[in-house]
């Protein structure tokens, strides 16, 4: 599907905002009738939204498998317990926000793109990530090592 269809789900590349990267998630289809469509973009960086729920998607962003490892080995454990029993996030952790945005494509179609904006503490952090999952921010799928 081309760029210039609104129903497209090919991973498109995360566009780099200061401290971090925005990935474009779902295309939220704006109805005349009924709930709105969702579409999936098929990108790698963060799980796929759930289906698994009784009334439809749930929406939390939650980092894919090789991102998690990455992040563990790299950063350190997401969170820990202090002495106290609190539990102390990582800061160097990145965090993960929603950004939506309404466009408008050739033909009149109205859409809300939902990106995932992935935010990291420190630059180094950052360019690390961008290094590691060059391919997957580019929208390609990444290369297997053992292929």
């Amino acid at each position: 599907m081309s760029g210039d269809d609104p129903t497209a789900v090919a991973a498109v590349p995360a566009l780099p905002i200061a401290g971090g990267f925005r990935l474009l998630v779902m295309r939220e289809l704006v109805l005349d009738d009924g709930p709105p469509a969702y579409a999936v973009i098929g990108q790698t960086l963060v799980r796929a939204p759930p289906r698994s729920i009784r009334h439809g998607v749930a929406f939390a962003l939650a980092f894919g498998p090789d991102m998690m490892a990455w992040l563990n080995q790299a950063l350190g454990r997401p969170a820990w317990r202090d002495a106290s029993g609190e539990t102390q996030r990582n800061p160097r952790w990145p965090a993960l926000g929603w950004h939506r945005a309404p466009r408008t494509w050739p033909g009149g179609t109205l859409t809300t793109e939902w990106s995932a904006d992935i935010l990291f503490p420190e630059e180094a952090d950052r360019a690390g990530f961008a290094l590691a999952f060059a391919e997957a921010l580019a929208g390609r799928e990444p290369v297997s090592e053992t292929a």
